[in-house]
């Protein structure tokens, strides 16, 4: 049996940040998680944005979180090498109807002291956009939301905490939890049974199901779909700022967006469903996407995807972001209802989780050799010729280049394999250097990617997976 202090179940967004935080302290943490690579079901398939919070339900522990976290970003994407840009977003008013929603929009983002809203002039819009669609009659400029590699972002996290002590038992299912006298004992798992004195639930899409083994599931959890298109770098019509829609109480609409690397970003869908595995695209939905992005982008081309995918949201019945911590179970933490900022505030809610303990008699003590920065992954095609030169030199893999698309060198593919927490998939490799993420879709590196997996891994290209244990990408040799 293993033993540690805390055990968080869930390495998305949220469980990596609440571990982070926790290794500023002289405690031990053990994250686990059923996938086989940090990054969650919902952190990596969403709309990548950081948002400002202008929008949330003023009061709540969302508005809190979310208001909290966004200026968190400066420092933390510059400590651990995170692609960021403030881009800022734009909420044009189409109709007359949408037009008159304004001020209402600007006084709640008041409320959520928000104050850097502002109202822009159809004019001043069109500037800012000329691909806008010209019947705007104007909109707000939200100057502070961003955009974020959601990938880099968990997986700053993750190996952050791992540099200072965290244990991460990944492809690893929580399947029971044992308590004692009121207090939590310990969390069985398909691999081996851990004995701890807390739990952090940040379980996500499954919350749900941890909180029932603890007989604490008050609600439960929703799989909202959002489906989304990604389009070509040199799509025809382009945006340089987040293109939001006017909100609705369901859902914060569809969008146009860069990507953190350039592509186009358009979508999402917002759809419930009973599955938490069905993760299809369908025509219908990719449909009403295009017919409602057109309202605010006329030209937006879809036709340039080159890929479509879609997220599911972990909404809340009923519907709320809650923390809860029960008098009648000692030691067990409770995040539910994390939806569509949950990528934002989890900076703000690994904070908040460690200081809620601590208030509650913790008692952990700050460590003196905290690591607090982390060194990425370089980006070849992102360097200066001399750059390149130079690392070639000291180097030969940097000028061996696998993902044409990307320009992704076979160096990046083993910094990627050999770091802490390092790819074993094809999608682990894809997520942290792009190799599959161009226009060919991995059709012209997918095969050197598993072959590089392979060697370094000492397996067989037939026991490399896609993604998780069984999706394998080839069967058997043909020569």
């Amino acid at each position: 049996m293993l033993k540690t202090d805390v055990v968080v179940i869930g390495a998305g967004a949220v469980g990596c940040a609440v571990a982070r935080e926790l290794s500023k302290y002289e405690v031990d943490v053990i994250v686990v998680d059923k996938n086989e690579d940090v990054g969650g079901d919902a952190s990596k398939s969403n709309s990548a944005i950081i948002h400002t919070g202008y929008d949330a339900a003023p009061g709540t522990l969302e508005s809190q979180l979310v208001v909290a976290a966004n200026p968190m970003y400066d420092e933390l994407v510059k400590d651990l090498e995170v692609p960021f840009a403030r881009i800022g977003a734009i909420l044009p008013a189409i109709t007359d109807e949408q037009f008159e929603k304004l001020p209402a929009i600007k006084e709640k983002a008041f409320k959520n002291h928000v104050y850097d809203v502002e109202y822009k002039t159809r004019e001043e819009l069109l500037a800012m956009e000329p691909n806008l669609n010209p019947a705007v009659k104007g909109g707000l400029w939200i100057p502070r939301e961003s955009i974020i590699d959601p990938f880099i972002l968990v997986q700053a996290y993750a190996e952050n905490a791992y540099a200072n002590g965290v244990r991460f038992l990944l492809s690893t299912k929580v399947t029971g939890i044992t308590t004692e006298g009121g207090k939590v004992k310990t969390v069985q798992t398909t691999g081996e049974e851990i004995e701890t004195k807390y739990i952090v639930n940040c379980a996500g899409l499954y919350c749900d199901d941890i909180a029932e083994m603890v007989g604490k599931a008050e609600y439960k959890v929703v799989a909202r779909k959002g489906q989304f298109f990604i389009l070509d770098k040199n799509t025809s019509c382009q945006v340089d700022h987040i293109v939001l829609p006017i909100p609705t109480k369901i859902t914060k609409g569809k969008l146009m967006c860069p990507t953190i690397h350039g592509n186009m970003l358009v979508g999402p869908t917002a759809e419930d469903q009973d599955s938490k595995l069905d993760k299809s695209t369908t025509a219908e939905g990719l449909a009403s996407i295009t017919a409602d992005v057109r309202n605010l982008i006329p030209n937006v081309n879809v036709r340039d995807t080159i890929t479509q995918y879609s997220g599911l949201r972990p909404n809340r019945n009923p519907e709320g972001l809650n923390f809860d911590i029960w008098d009648d179970l000692e030691g067990y933490v409770n995040l539910s209802g994390v939806r569509s900022t949950g990528l934002t505030l989890s900076l703000a809610m690994g904070t908040y989780v460690v200081q809620q303990l601590l208030a509650r008699g913790a008692g952990w003590k700050l460590k003196e050799n905290f690591i607090s920065k982390r060194k990425g992954i370089v980006k070849f095609s992102e360097c200066t010729r001399e750059e390149q030169d130079a690392l070639v030199k000291e180097n030969p893999l940097y000028g061996n280049v696998i993902c044409r698309c990307e320009t992704v060198t076979e160096a990046e593919i083993l910094d990627a394999i050999h770091r802490p927490l390092g790819a074993r998939s094809v999608d682990a490799v894809k997520r942290r250097v792009r190799a599959g993420m161009g226009r060919c879709q991995g059709g012209f590196c997918g095969p050197k990617v598993i072959e590089i997996l392979a060697r370094e891994l000492g397996c067989e290209p037939t026991d490399i997976n896609k993604n998780n244990a069984g999706s394998y990408m080839v069967t058997g040799s043909t020569r």
